[in-house]
């Protein structure tokens, strides 16, 4: 099975793709297209599964990702990192030419920016954690230091776990709306009083409005949902598997 990238109209002029399982080399719970580092399945594999993914997306660049801890942290990218100094860090922005960001998910939200006229691009991973503290924030502002300016910057949302899929408890319902009563918006009655359905993907696209951004495209496709296409983590946690494969979103400037 070949690798077919997912690819957004908001950034069609670019080289990018949200990737999902299907092409890879990996076997067993990580079978497909795993490209975590941090998971358990085989280096061999994963490496593999890497060079695939670049092939499919932007043959000939370097691939450059982070070591991903939910944070805030955004970093300006200028040549690639070596795989054991990766920055702890869940976004990365660059103006070069020839590099290929790459962000990695497992129901998180990715986020790809691009504001093509500067030839500035960045990439977003926004776990709950790192949305709620302002991740897409702080890659607008990155890339902003590069020469981007908001009212041109594009964004696409790629798969992640959807509201129907994604159910909390109380103290994560009220964390959202003791930041901003508004957020109560982005979540439904759960099947139990003491449960919450939170839309993460449309918290994330009104962060990017609300950060000025005027060109926002979501999939809306959800990676709990769809096991042929998508890895998942709390869909193998609630399996209680003992491990899951990561998928990449990717996105590079024109050489």
């Amino acid at each position: 099975m070949t690798v077919s990238p997912i690819r957004a109209s908001t950034l069609a002029d670019l080289a990018h793709g949200f990737l999902g399982r299907e092409g890879g080399v990996s076997t067993g719970i990580h079978a497909g297209l795993n490209v975590g580092l941090g998971s358990d399945d085989d280096r061999a594999a994963i490496h593999e599964n890497r060079r695939l993914a670049v092939e499919a997306v932007a043959p000939g660049t370097a691939l450059v990702t982070l070591h991903q801890v939910h944070s805030a942290e955004a970093v300006t990218v200028t040549e690639p990192f070596p795989e054991d100094a990766r920055p702890h860090a869940d976004a990365l922005v660059t103006d070069r030419p020839g590099l290929l960001l790459g962000i990695l998910t497992a129901d998180c939200v990715p986020v790809l920016f691009a504001d093509a006229e500067a030839g500035v691009i960045g990439a977003a991973h926004a776990g709950w954690k790192g949305a709620i503290a302002g991740v897409t924030d702080a890659t607008i502002a990155a890339m902003e230091r590069l020469g981007a300016s908001r009212s041109r910057i594009a964004a696409a949302i790629g798969p992640c776990i959807a509201r129907a899929s994604y159910e909390v408890d109380d103290g994560f319902f009220r964390r959202f709306a003791e930041q901003d009563p508004a957020n109560e918006r982005f979540f439904a009655d759960g099947v139990r009083a003491d449960r919450h359905q939170f839309d993460i993907e449309a918290y994330v696209a009104a962060r990017l409005a609300e950060a000025g951004l005027e060109r926002i495209e979501a999939l809306g496709l959800d990676t709990y949902a769809d096991e042929r296409r998508f890895f998942s983590f709390r869909r193998a946690t609630h399996r209680g598997e003992p491990g899951y494969g990561r998928q990449i979103s990717l996105l590079a400037l024109p050489s």
